[in-house]
């Protein structure tokens, strides 16, 4: 029987039916994207806090919207790593070593480029969903590829919000 000791030096392996291949494969897929989740995150939170002009409440709000969206997605697929056997991001450096989503650290950008900067960024996001949805139902890791699902459909409504939202409107001349 083991004691508590015992338990507290082994390594961390959750026990899973899938394939040692697979758990390495979903986790390495999955947390490559967590890491872009975090890094598209903190540029729609940075855009959200220096956002301004006269569209500046409506881009506001919903930068905080696609924001807590972005963030609700972490924990579940960190879990999702955790109960098929891997093991998931621990540092932002890891993040910024496996990000592969660029960051923008400019002291101004136009608001309207931040959402179209939001919006490939999103739409990047949504490839690598569809990706690493034909990596886990592939190996017959369903639980994930459902919500991988939802998470594409998320991520497509906001690239939908954000490029409407970068439509400049045009006048008729009247």
């Amino acid at each position: 029987m083991s004691t508590p000791k015992d338990l507290q030096v082994r390594p961390l392996k959750t026990p899973s039916d899938l394939s040692p291949e697979a758990t390495k494969s979903i986790s390495a897929a999955m947390n490559a994207i967590l890491a872009d989740i975090f890094a598209i995150y903190l540029k729609t939170k940075n855009f959200h806090w220096h956002m301004s002009g006269p569209h500046f409440r409506d881009y506001h709000l919903l930068l905080d919207e696609h924001s807590e969206q972005l963030y609700a997605m972490t924990d579940p697929i960190a879990e999702r790593v955790r109960k098929i056997g891997g093991m998931t991001l621990r540092s932002v450096s890891q993040i910024s070593r496996m990000q592969r989503i660029n960051d923008n650290n400019a002291d101004y950008v136009e608001p309207l480029d931040m959402l179209a900067e939001l919006c490939e960024d999103n739409k990047q996001l949504a490839a690598e969903f569809r990706e690493a949805h034909e990596l886990t139902s592939g190996y017959g890791d369903y639980p994930t590829t459902s919500l991988i699902e939802n998470w594409i459909d998320e991520t497509e409504r906001r690239v939908w919000f954000l490029f409407e939202a970068c439509r400049e409107a045009k006048t008729s001349g009247h």
